[in-house]
């Protein structure tokens, strides 16, 4: 099971493959505001573990048991964002919640949060009275 410094790397390294087609060491560093030799440590600990092909000087590419945790990983960072917005958290909160709360929640939880968003999407009324309780704050 990975940690959730793992789940940090891996999740930022999907996101750098989806978006520029490649991930460096320095590029992992940036986006996670940690130390290169930091990001190297982790990933040589995310090739040993079977998530990543990491050469010296050449790269890294997600196994694909990576590229799996790493799609899931966004996913429920996504949904999270989903759900704060759709209970009415103010936008400028939102990431710094998720990122607080989303090493912390079980797999099932984030099935039953999943379930719940897609209600709230379906009952349009419901989120009227949502957005109504917070204007009146």
């Amino acid at each position: 099971m990975p940690t959730p410094s793992m789940e940090d790397h891996i999740e930022q390294i999907y996101l750098l493959i989806e978006n520029k087609g490649y991930a460096r060491v320095s590029d992992i560093a940036e986006a996670l505001s940690v130390l290169p030799s930091s990001v190297t440590k982790m990933v040589q600990k995310l090739d040993k573990d079977g998530y990543l092909v990491y050469e010296k000087y050449r790269g890294l590419t997600l196994t694909s048991k990576g590229e799996k945790l790493g799609k899931r990983l966004v996913k429920r960072h996504e949904l999270l964002e989903q759900f704060l917005r759709l209970i009415g958290v103010d936008e400028g909160r939102i990431y710094e919640d998720v990122e607080g709360i989303e090493h912390h929640l079980s797999w099932d939880s984030i099935d039953r949060i999943a379930d719940l968003v897609q209600l709230l999407e379906e009952d349009a009324e419901f989120v009227k009275k949502l957005e109504a309780m917070k204007a009146a704050q």
